[in-house]
């Protein structure tokens, strides 16, 4: 049982990993675009955001998985849940850079004008790291939602936790044994994220007021 589990969990926090990664690049990606000067990017970025916070994640899956063949795409039920918890979670985390990024002071933007810094430089030295720490709450809690999304993945014949012992379920018809260790396991999985988030979040908070 424990070995069976144990392989659920190893492709949960591969799916978790590959899934943050493109989340968090998504949501700079994008975020960036829906502040561009450009109408096209901030039109471009204002659609994906929409399209992927107003449909269900289990169905932009299912579309990826079932949907995707018949169009001629076979993908991996692997890359299939990332790609899916990726753009779903990157259109959250992409609203949470433009909003923090919008929250920092216009002061400051105005002092490093004033310091005549090239723009990359402004964004890279001044706004960006203030804004980081405003990100970091709302990422934490993003990463969090999509470390229990990954539950869906299962529905997409990935051999994830859930689908272990769903599996071991049907098999052992020990529900509450098996649901009890689900719930523990996800919890060992989640708190440490939370713990690393706030160690994050009180480091680069030292020194400012």
């Amino acid at each position: 049982m424990f070995n069976s589990l144990l392989k659920g969990l190893a492709v949960t926090l591969q799916v978790l990993g590959y899934s943050v990664v493109l989340a968090l690049g998504l949501s700079f990606i994008f975020g960036f675009l829906s502040l561009s000067k450009w109408k096209i990017a901030k039109i471009v970025s204002h659609l994906y955001i929409e399209i992927f916070r107003g449909t269900s994640l289990l169905v932009q899956l299912f579309w990826l998985y079932f949907s995707l063949p018949i169009l001629g795409i076979q993908l991996p039920a692997m890359l299939v849940g990332v790609l899916g918890l990726g753009l779903n979670y990157g259109a959250y985390g992409a609203v949470v850079v433009k909003t923090s990024i919008q929250a920092v002071p216009k002061g400051q933007f105005e002092a490093s004008v004033a310091l005549n810094m090239s723009p990359f430089r402004r964004m890279r030295s001044v706004i960006l790291p203030q804004a980081f720490l405003i990100m970091l709450p709302t990422f934490s809690n993003l990463t969090i939602e999509l470390l229990k999304g990954t539950s869906l993945v299962s529905l997409v014949t990935l051999s994830d936790l859930t689908f272990q012992a769903m599996a071991l379920r049907s098999a052992t018809m020990e529900t509450v044994k098996i649901f009890t260790i689900l719930l523990i396991l996800y919890f060992i999985v989640a708190y440490p994220i939370t713990l690393a988030f706030r160690w994050l979040e009180k480091k680069l908070s030292v020194g400012r007021g």
